[in-house]
Protein backbone atom coordinates (compact mmCIF):
# COMPACT_ATOMS: atom_id res chain seq x y z
CA UNK A 1 0.00 0.00 0.00
CA UNK A 2 1.82 3.26 -0.90
CA UNK A 3 2.05 6.15 1.63
CA UNK A 4 0.50 9.61 0.89
CA UNK A 5 3.89 10.91 0.65
CA UNK A 6 4.93 8.28 -2.16
CA UNK A 7 1.76 9.13 -4.03
CA UNK A 8 3.03 12.89 -4.10
CA UNK A 9 6.87 12.05 -5.15
CA UNK A 10 5.35 10.16 -7.97
CA UNK A 11 3.41 13.20 -9.39
CA UNK A 12 5.16 15.07 -12.28
CA UNK A 13 6.23 18.18 -11.05
CA UNK A 14 6.52 17.49 -7.09
CA UNK A 15 10.18 15.06 -6.98
CA UNK A 16 12.00 16.19 -4.23
CA UNK A 17 16.00 18.16 -5.29
CA UNK A 18 16.89 15.73 -2.07
CA UNK A 19 16.53 12.67 -4.08
CA UNK A 20 19.81 11.51 -5.89
CA UNK A 21 17.89 10.10 -8.70
CA UNK A 22 14.68 12.80 -8.97
CA UNK A 23 14.24 15.08 -11.87
CA UNK A 24 12.89 18.60 -10.09
CA UNK A 25 10.64 20.91 -12.43
CA UNK A 26 12.79 22.91 -14.52
CA UNK A 27 12.23 26.34 -13.59
CA UNK A 28 14.12 25.00 -10.25
CA UNK A 29 16.56 23.05 -11.14
CA UNK A 30 17.96 25.43 -14.54
CA UNK A 31 19.24 27.88 -11.78
CA UNK A 32 20.26 25.04 -9.00
CA UNK A 33 22.16 23.92 -12.27
CA UNK A 34 23.68 27.52 -13.21
CA UNK A 35 24.48 28.17 -9.22
CA UNK A 36 26.44 25.25 -9.68
CA UNK A 37 28.71 26.44 -12.94
CA UNK A 38 28.79 29.78 -11.29
CA UNK A 39 30.54 28.39 -8.12
CA UNK A 40 32.93 26.67 -10.13
CA UNK A 41 33.57 29.06 -13.27
CA UNK A 42 36.57 31.37 -12.59
CA UNK A 43 38.68 27.85 -11.15
CA UNK A 44 37.87 25.96 -14.12
CA UNK A 45 39.22 28.63 -16.75
CA UNK A 46 42.22 29.50 -14.52
CA UNK A 47 44.26 26.53 -14.92
CA UNK A 48 44.82 27.24 -18.77
CA UNK A 49 45.21 30.70 -18.24
CA UNK A 50 48.04 30.15 -15.90
CA UNK A 51 49.31 27.58 -17.83
CA UNK A 52 49.15 29.41 -20.98
CA UNK A 53 50.39 32.67 -19.55
CA UNK A 54 53.77 30.54 -18.03
CA UNK A 55 54.48 29.32 -21.57
CA UNK A 56 53.73 32.50 -23.73
CA UNK A 57 50.93 31.39 -25.49
CA UNK A 58 49.25 33.94 -27.74
CA UNK A 59 45.78 35.43 -27.41
CA UNK A 60 44.51 33.19 -30.05
CA UNK A 61 45.74 29.82 -28.03
CA UNK A 62 44.60 31.08 -24.93
CA UNK A 63 41.16 31.41 -25.87
CA UNK A 64 41.27 28.19 -27.72
CA UNK A 65 42.36 26.69 -24.54
CA UNK A 66 39.54 28.31 -22.32
CA UNK A 67 37.18 27.44 -24.52
CA UNK A 68 38.03 23.58 -24.09
CA UNK A 69 38.20 23.91 -20.42
CA UNK A 70 34.50 24.97 -20.76
CA UNK A 71 33.59 22.39 -23.18
CA UNK A 72 35.75 19.38 -21.38
CA UNK A 73 34.31 20.62 -18.00
CA UNK A 74 30.37 20.42 -19.04
CA UNK A 75 31.15 16.84 -20.85
CA UNK A 76 32.88 15.41 -18.03
CA UNK A 77 29.96 16.81 -15.49
CA UNK A 78 27.58 14.62 -17.89
CA UNK A 79 29.04 11.56 -17.76
CA UNK A 80 30.30 11.84 -14.04
CA UNK A 81 26.12 13.31 -13.05
CA UNK A 82 24.24 10.90 -15.22
CA UNK A 83 26.90 7.89 -16.34
CA UNK A 84 27.73 5.48 -18.77
CA UNK A 85 27.83 2.10 -17.98
CA UNK A 86 30.09 1.52 -15.25
CA UNK A 87 31.72 5.10 -15.65
CA UNK A 88 31.14 8.20 -13.60
CA UNK A 89 29.55 7.87 -10.10
CA UNK A 90 25.79 9.11 -10.51
CA UNK A 91 26.41 11.83 -8.47
CA UNK A 92 25.80 15.09 -7.76
CA UNK A 93 29.62 15.53 -8.89
CA UNK A 94 30.80 18.74 -10.85
CA UNK A 95 33.81 18.55 -12.68
CA UNK A 96 36.49 20.98 -13.85
CA UNK A 97 40.16 21.17 -14.79
CA UNK A 98 42.48 20.23 -12.01
CA UNK A 99 44.68 22.84 -10.19
CA UNK A 100 46.96 19.64 -8.55
CA UNK A 101 48.70 19.34 -11.24
CA UNK A 102 49.53 23.01 -11.99
CA UNK A 103 52.80 23.01 -10.28
CA UNK A 104 54.09 20.29 -12.31
CA UNK A 105 52.17 21.25 -15.62
CA UNK A 106 54.01 24.59 -15.62
CA UNK A 107 57.60 23.54 -16.51
CA UNK A 108 56.57 21.05 -18.40
CA UNK A 109 55.01 23.57 -20.44
CA UNK A 110 57.89 25.71 -20.12
CA UNK A 111 60.83 23.64 -21.36
CA UNK A 112 59.36 21.27 -23.37
CA UNK A 113 56.15 22.56 -24.45
CA UNK A 114 52.34 22.82 -24.61
CA UNK A 115 51.97 19.43 -26.49
CA UNK A 116 54.38 17.59 -23.85
CA UNK A 117 52.47 18.62 -21.35
CA UNK A 118 48.61 17.37 -23.30
CA UNK A 119 50.55 14.00 -23.59
CA UNK A 120 51.64 14.15 -19.82
CA UNK A 121 48.46 14.74 -19.00
CA UNK A 122 46.65 12.03 -21.38
CA UNK A 123 49.18 9.59 -19.62
CA UNK A 124 47.83 10.45 -16.37
CA UNK A 125 44.70 9.98 -17.39
CA UNK A 126 45.17 6.61 -18.24
CA UNK A 127 46.66 5.98 -14.67
CA UNK A 128 43.60 7.62 -12.97
CA UNK A 129 41.13 5.05 -15.42
CA UNK A 130 43.34 1.95 -13.63
CA UNK A 131 43.27 3.25 -10.61
CA UNK A 132 39.31 3.67 -10.68
CA UNK A 133 39.32 0.23 -12.08
CA UNK A 134 41.25 -1.19 -9.33
CA UNK A 135 39.87 0.66 -6.86
CA UNK A 136 38.94 -1.85 -4.07
CA UNK A 137 42.79 -3.59 -4.16
CA UNK A 138 44.91 0.70 -3.63
CA UNK A 139 41.96 2.18 -1.55
CA UNK A 140 44.56 1.32 1.53
CA UNK A 141 47.08 3.91 0.21
CA UNK A 142 44.99 6.78 0.77
CA UNK A 143 44.04 7.19 4.06
CA UNK A 144 43.27 10.91 5.52
CA UNK A 145 46.35 11.36 6.62
CA UNK A 146 47.92 10.83 3.04
CA UNK A 147 44.95 12.83 1.49
CA UNK A 148 44.87 15.69 3.51
CA UNK A 149 48.40 16.46 3.72
CA UNK A 150 48.17 16.19 0.20
CA UNK A 151 45.95 18.89 -0.19
CA UNK A 152 47.93 20.76 1.89
CA UNK A 153 51.15 20.48 -0.64
CA UNK A 154 48.65 21.07 -3.49
CA UNK A 155 47.47 25.09 -1.62
CA UNK A 156 50.97 26.07 -0.32
CA UNK A 157 52.68 25.13 -3.65
CA UNK A 158 50.63 27.10 -5.72
CA UNK A 159 50.40 30.44 -3.70
CA UNK A 160 53.90 31.60 -5.58
CA UNK A 161 51.81 31.31 -8.56
CA UNK A 162 48.96 33.44 -7.49
CA UNK A 163 51.17 36.17 -5.54
CA UNK A 164 53.15 35.89 -9.53
CA UNK A 165 49.81 36.75 -10.99
CA UNK A 166 48.98 39.64 -8.54
CA UNK A 167 52.16 41.15 -9.44
CA UNK A 168 51.01 41.56 -13.19
CA UNK A 169 52.15 37.96 -14.08
CA UNK A 170 55.20 36.00 -15.29
CA UNK A 171 57.82 37.92 -17.11
CA UNK A 172 55.27 40.96 -16.74
CA UNK A 173 57.57 44.13 -17.34
CA UNK A 174 55.74 46.14 -14.68
CA UNK A 175 55.61 43.77 -12.54
CA UNK A 176 54.54 44.77 -9.39
CA UNK A 177 53.33 48.09 -10.36
CA UNK A 178 50.58 49.71 -7.88
CA UNK A 179 48.09 49.39 -10.35
CA UNK A 180 48.39 45.31 -10.31
CA UNK A 181 48.81 45.64 -6.62
CA UNK A 182 44.95 47.63 -5.87
CA UNK A 183 43.10 45.76 -8.59
CA UNK A 184 44.25 42.02 -7.29
CA UNK A 185 43.56 44.18 -3.38
CA UNK A 186 40.23 44.68 -5.05
CA UNK A 187 39.33 41.90 -6.13
CA UNK A 188 40.63 40.30 -2.77
CA UNK A 189 38.38 42.42 -0.62
CA UNK A 190 35.52 42.08 -2.39
CA UNK A 191 35.55 38.59 -2.71
CA UNK A 192 36.33 37.88 0.91
CA UNK A 193 33.57 40.25 2.10
CA UNK A 194 30.86 38.46 0.01
CA UNK A 195 32.65 34.97 1.11
CA UNK A 196 31.68 36.42 4.69
CA UNK A 197 28.79 38.22 4.88
CA UNK A 198 26.90 37.81 1.71
CA UNK A 199 24.06 35.40 1.90
CA UNK A 200 22.91 32.46 -0.30
CA UNK A 201 24.50 32.44 -3.78
CA UNK A 202 26.46 35.56 -3.18
CA UNK A 203 28.40 33.71 -0.50
CA UNK A 204 28.99 30.71 -3.11
CA UNK A 205 29.95 33.36 -5.98
CA UNK A 206 32.10 35.68 -4.23
CA UNK A 207 35.25 34.71 -6.58
CA UNK A 208 33.13 35.39 -9.90
CA UNK A 209 31.63 38.92 -7.89
CA UNK A 210 35.29 39.96 -6.83
CA UNK A 211 36.76 39.09 -10.52
CA UNK A 212 33.64 40.97 -12.01
CA UNK A 213 34.78 44.08 -9.76
CA UNK A 214 38.25 43.81 -10.52
CA UNK A 215 37.36 44.09 -14.40
CA UNK A 216 35.39 46.64 -14.42
CA UNK A 217 37.72 48.88 -12.82
CA UNK A 218 40.40 47.41 -15.04
CA UNK A 219 38.32 48.54 -18.00
CA UNK A 220 37.24 51.98 -16.63
CA UNK A 221 40.76 52.67 -16.38
CA UNK A 222 42.28 51.38 -19.56
CA UNK A 223 43.81 48.06 -18.56
CA UNK A 224 42.07 45.61 -20.62
CA UNK A 225 42.65 44.61 -24.52
CA UNK A 226 39.30 43.88 -25.89
CA UNK A 227 41.18 42.83 -29.54
CA UNK A 228 40.72 39.11 -28.78
CA UNK A 229 37.07 39.21 -28.61
CA UNK A 230 36.76 41.17 -31.53
CA UNK A 231 38.49 38.50 -33.69
CA UNK A 232 36.78 35.38 -31.83
CA UNK A 233 33.79 33.77 -33.64
CA UNK A 234 30.16 33.24 -32.26
CA UNK A 235 30.58 30.01 -32.71
CA UNK A 236 32.97 26.88 -33.41
CA UNK A 237 33.09 23.52 -32.50
CA UNK A 238 36.67 22.63 -30.59
CA UNK A 239 38.85 21.12 -32.31
CA UNK A 240 40.67 17.54 -31.32
CA UNK A 241 44.48 18.05 -31.57
CA UNK A 242 44.32 21.25 -32.24
CA UNK A 243 47.86 22.10 -30.32
CA UNK A 244 48.82 18.69 -30.56
CA UNK A 245 50.29 15.81 -28.40
CA UNK A 246 54.12 14.89 -27.67
CA UNK A 247 54.76 12.29 -25.43
CA UNK A 248 58.31 13.06 -23.18
CA UNK A 249 59.15 10.56 -20.53
CA UNK A 250 60.37 12.97 -18.44
CA UNK A 251 57.13 14.90 -18.77
CA UNK A 252 55.29 11.61 -18.43
CA UNK A 253 56.96 10.13 -15.08
CA UNK A 254 55.87 12.77 -12.77
CA UNK A 255 51.95 13.83 -13.99
CA UNK A 256 51.69 9.89 -14.31
CA UNK A 257 52.84 9.33 -10.77
CA UNK A 258 50.43 12.80 -9.30
CA UNK A 259 47.62 11.00 -11.15
CA UNK A 260 47.76 8.45 -9.24
CA UNK A 261 47.90 10.12 -5.86
CA UNK A 262 45.07 12.80 -7.24
CA UNK A 263 42.55 9.87 -7.19
CA UNK A 264 42.59 10.39 -2.91
CA UNK A 265 41.40 13.37 -4.05
CA UNK A 266 38.48 12.82 -5.93
CA UNK A 267 37.84 9.89 -3.16
CA UNK A 268 37.53 12.23 -0.36
CA UNK A 269 35.32 14.73 -2.80
CA UNK A 270 32.45 11.61 -3.63
CA UNK A 271 32.53 10.84 0.29
CA UNK A 272 32.14 14.59 0.67
CA UNK A 273 29.29 14.37 -1.75
CA UNK A 274 27.09 11.54 -0.48
CA UNK A 275 27.92 11.79 4.04
CA UNK A 276 26.97 16.39 3.18
CA UNK A 277 24.17 15.42 0.63
CA UNK A 278 22.92 11.90 1.87
CA UNK A 279 23.84 10.91 5.12
CA UNK A 280 25.57 7.75 3.93
CA UNK A 281 29.22 6.50 3.03
CA UNK A 282 29.44 6.17 -0.86
CA UNK A 283 28.99 2.43 -2.98
CA UNK A 284 32.16 0.76 -3.81
CA UNK A 285 30.48 1.48 -7.91
CA UNK A 286 30.35 4.96 -6.63
CA UNK A 287 33.58 5.35 -5.72
CA UNK A 288 35.39 3.18 -8.71
CA UNK A 289 33.05 4.99 -11.16
CA UNK A 290 33.86 8.19 -10.39
CA UNK A 291 37.61 7.80 -10.27
CA UNK A 292 37.55 6.19 -13.61
CA UNK A 293 35.28 8.71 -14.86
CA UNK A 294 38.20 11.22 -13.68
CA UNK A 295 40.34 9.61 -15.58
CA UNK A 296 38.94 9.10 -18.85
CA UNK A 297 37.90 12.56 -18.67
CA UNK A 298 41.06 13.62 -18.80
CA UNK A 299 42.16 11.77 -21.45
CA UNK A 300 39.18 13.02 -23.51
CA UNK A 301 40.11 16.58 -22.53
CA UNK A 302 44.47 15.84 -23.20
CA UNK A 303 42.60 15.15 -26.72
CA UNK A 304 40.63 18.31 -27.06
CA UNK A 305 43.62 20.58 -25.83
CA UNK A 306 42.85 20.79 -22.21
CA UNK A 307 44.09 19.79 -18.65
CA UNK A 308 43.47 16.95 -16.52
CA UNK A 309 39.97 16.65 -15.06
CA UNK A 310 38.72 16.20 -11.44
CA UNK A 311 35.83 16.96 -9.43
CA UNK A 312 35.10 20.28 -7.22
CA UNK A 313 35.25 20.54 -4.05
CA UNK A 314 33.36 24.21 -3.54
CA UNK A 315 30.43 22.23 -5.46
CA UNK A 316 30.55 19.48 -2.43
CA UNK A 317 29.91 22.27 -0.07
CA UNK A 318 27.56 23.40 -2.34
CA UNK A 319 25.65 20.17 -1.76
CA UNK A 320 25.79 20.04 1.91
CA UNK A 321 24.62 23.99 2.16
CA UNK A 322 21.67 23.68 0.05
CA UNK A 323 20.85 19.76 0.39
CA UNK A 324 20.11 19.98 -3.25
CA UNK A 325 21.57 16.29 -4.39
CA UNK A 326 19.43 15.55 -7.46
CA UNK A 327 22.08 14.61 -10.52
CA UNK A 328 20.57 15.91 -13.07
CA UNK A 329 20.38 19.33 -11.73
CA UNK A 330 24.20 19.22 -11.73
CA UNK A 331 23.90 17.60 -15.39
CA UNK A 332 22.15 20.75 -16.18
CA UNK A 333 24.75 22.64 -15.45
CA UNK A 334 26.92 20.45 -17.20
CA UNK A 335 24.73 21.23 -20.43
CA UNK A 336 25.96 24.82 -19.71
CA UNK A 337 29.30 24.47 -19.37
CA UNK A 338 28.97 22.68 -22.80
CA UNK A 339 27.01 25.77 -24.47
CA UNK A 340 29.32 27.84 -23.57
CA UNK A 341 32.79 26.05 -24.51
CA UNK A 342 31.11 26.41 -28.35
CA UNK A 343 31.21 29.88 -27.84
CA UNK A 344 35.06 31.51 -28.99
CA UNK A 345 33.97 34.99 -28.03
CA UNK A 346 33.02 33.92 -24.62
CA UNK A 347 36.16 32.06 -24.28
CA UNK A 348 37.99 35.43 -25.58
CA UNK A 349 35.87 37.90 -23.05
CA UNK A 350 37.82 35.51 -19.94
CA UNK A 351 41.23 35.26 -22.07
CA UNK A 352 41.05 39.66 -21.82
CA UNK A 353 41.05 39.67 -17.60
CA UNK A 354 44.15 41.09 -16.85
CA UNK A 355 46.99 38.93 -15.29
CA UNK A 356 46.15 40.76 -11.34
CA UNK A 357 42.85 40.76 -11.31
CA UNK A 358 43.15 36.76 -11.87
CA UNK A 359 45.76 36.79 -9.36
CA UNK A 360 43.57 38.56 -6.45
CA UNK A 361 40.74 35.66 -6.43
CA UNK A 362 43.21 32.90 -6.88
CA UNK A 363 45.06 33.77 -4.16
CA UNK A 364 41.97 32.99 -2.20
CA UNK A 365 41.40 29.92 -3.67
CA UNK A 366 44.74 28.60 -3.36
CA UNK A 367 44.85 29.24 0.39
CA UNK A 368 41.21 27.64 0.29
CA UNK A 369 42.78 24.59 -0.77
CA UNK A 370 45.69 24.19 1.98
CA UNK A 371 42.47 24.80 4.67
CA UNK A 372 40.39 22.59 3.05
CA UNK A 373 43.93 20.33 3.18
CA UNK A 374 43.88 21.25 7.52
CA UNK A 375 40.50 20.61 8.01
CA UNK A 376 40.77 16.94 6.16
CA UNK A 377 43.17 16.68 8.86
CA UNK A 378 41.13 17.64 11.90
CA UNK A 379 39.52 14.30 11.68
CA UNK A 380 42.91 12.48 12.65
CA UNK A 381 44.72 11.40 15.55
CA UNK A 382 47.56 13.50 15.85
CA UNK A 383 49.84 10.67 17.20
CA UNK A 384 53.66 10.97 16.63
CA UNK A 385 53.12 8.50 13.66
CA UNK A 386 50.50 11.01 11.88
CA UNK A 387 52.31 14.23 12.72
CA UNK A 388 55.66 12.41 10.89
CA UNK A 389 54.24 11.92 8.29
CA UNK A 390 53.21 15.30 8.18
CA UNK A 391 56.42 16.67 8.68
CA UNK A 392 58.25 14.69 6.59
CA UNK A 393 55.75 14.88 3.49
CA UNK A 394 55.91 18.64 3.57
CA UNK A 395 59.64 19.22 4.03
CA UNK A 396 60.25 16.83 1.18
CA UNK A 397 57.57 18.77 -0.92
CA UNK A 398 58.46 22.09 -0.36
CA UNK A 399 61.80 22.28 0.94
CA UNK A 400 63.83 19.58 -1.62
CA UNK A 401 62.60 22.07 -4.46
CA UNK A 402 64.02 24.47 -3.21
CA UNK A 403 67.75 23.52 -3.18
CA UNK A 404 68.28 22.60 -6.76
CA UNK A 405 72.17 22.16 -6.15
CA UNK A 406 71.18 18.81 -4.30
CA UNK A 407 69.86 16.90 -7.15
CA UNK A 408 71.34 19.01 -10.45
CA UNK A 409 73.46 15.88 -11.17
CA UNK A 410 70.75 13.33 -11.71
CA UNK A 411 68.72 12.90 -14.68
CA UNK A 412 66.19 15.12 -16.37
CA UNK A 413 63.52 12.19 -15.70
CA UNK A 414 64.69 12.31 -11.74
CA UNK A 415 65.05 15.91 -11.62
CA UNK A 416 61.28 16.65 -12.97
CA UNK A 417 60.17 14.81 -10.35
CA UNK A 418 61.81 16.64 -7.90
CA UNK A 419 61.18 19.78 -8.77
CA UNK A 420 57.73 19.14 -9.18
CA UNK A 421 57.40 19.28 -5.11
CA UNK A 422 54.07 17.15 -5.04
CA UNK A 423 55.26 13.96 -6.12
CA UNK A 424 58.27 13.66 -3.50
CA UNK A 425 56.01 15.10 -1.27
CA UNK A 426 53.25 12.44 -1.77
CA UNK A 427 55.23 9.68 -2.37
CA UNK A 428 56.88 10.24 0.67
CA UNK A 429 53.45 10.18 2.52
CA UNK A 430 52.17 7.16 1.11
CA UNK A 431 55.70 5.44 1.67
CA UNK A 432 55.32 6.51 5.69
CA UNK A 433 51.88 5.38 5.72
CA UNK A 434 52.53 1.85 4.72
CA UNK A 435 56.05 1.36 6.84
CA UNK A 436 55.33 3.29 10.18
CA UNK A 437 53.84 1.06 12.91
CA UNK A 438 49.73 1.99 13.00
CA UNK A 439 50.09 2.72 16.94
CA UNK A 440 52.77 4.83 19.19
CA UNK A 441 55.25 1.82 20.88
CA UNK A 442 55.11 2.27 24.76
CA UNK A 443 58.24 2.19 25.91
CA UNK A 444 58.58 1.09 29.85
CA UNK A 445 61.42 0.42 32.04
CA UNK A 446 61.20 -1.98 35.18
CA UNK A 447 64.10 -0.14 37.04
Amino acid sequence: MSTPEAAKADQPGVRSTQDVNAMPPLGRAIPLGIQHVLAMFVSNVTVPIIIAGAAGLSEEQTTLMIQAAMFVAGVATLVQSLGIGPIGARLPIVMGTSFGFVPVLIPIAVGMGIPAALGAALCGGVAMALVGLFLPWVRFLFPPVVTGTFVIMIGTLLMPVGFAYAGGGFGAEDFGSLHHLLLAGLVLVVTVGLHQFGRGIWSEISPLAGLAAGFAAAVAFGYVDFSSIGSADWFALPIPFAIGLEFHLAAILPVVLLAVVTCAESIGDIVGTTAGGVNREPTQKELSGGVMADGLASVFAAIFNAYPQISFSQNVGIVALTGVVSRYVVAIGGAFLVIAGLLPKLGGLVSSIPNSVLGGAVLIMFGMIASAGIKMLSGIDFNKRNMLIIAMSLAAAIGLPAQEGLYAEYSENVQAIIESGLIPGALCAIVLNLILPRQDRVFRSDV
